[in-house]
């Protein structure tokens, strides 16, 4: 049994369950987790040189965040620092381990369409939630970001010129 962190002791005190998390705990439990990663283990790379590869589950499941919420590589990265149930979802230990960069998780998501595994997957989870009595609904979750801009009429913050910007998914 892993051994609880005070941020994971801190979590379990509070006093309602967010939208986000009841629908992770409900993925997690309507969907067949290892058939998917045997479903994806013959593509994926071995390792053998430079840093070992992610384990393919925890791909898949920041794959499936990316795809849930229309995150960007970079705010699907940025939402499992940020985010205590995005990081419980995908199992990620940043006492151990660290979060796949957008790059890993865009040569992922690209290794899923070569082989056809993002069509399947998607039709798979909406086949799932029918049978278990669900719909998928999808909102908006939009990552603003700051970019410095070279017009003179800009507002000073900070004694910086800034304006906020909603980058394009990918």
């Amino acid at each position: 049994m892993k051994q609880q962190t005070i941020s994971d002791f801190e979590y379990s005190l509070r006093k309602k369950k967010t939208r986000r998390e009841v629908f992770l705990d409900t993925m997690e439990e309507l969907i067949p987790w290892q058939q998917w990663v045997d479903a994806i283990l013959p593509s994926y790379p071995k390792g053998g040189r430079g840093r070992p590869p992610m384990s393919p589950e925890k791909m898949l499941r920041m794959y499936l965040l990316q795809t849930w919420f229309h995150l960007s590589d970079a705010a699907t990265e940025d939402a499992i620092y940020d985010s205590y149930c995005m990081r419980k979802f995908t199992g990620i230990d940043f006492l151990t381990e660290t979060v796949p960069d957008q790059t890993t998780l865009r040569r992922f998501r690209r290794l899923l369409r070569r082989g056809g595994l993002d069509k399947a997957f998607s039709e798979a989870i909406l086949r799932v939630l029918k049978q278990s009595g669900y719909t998928l609904k999808q909102g908006t979750f939009t990552d603003a970001s700051l970019s410095r801009t070279r017009s003179k009429s800009a507002s000073p913050l900070s004694g910086k010129k800034a304006y906020l910007s909603v980058p394009s998914d990918n």
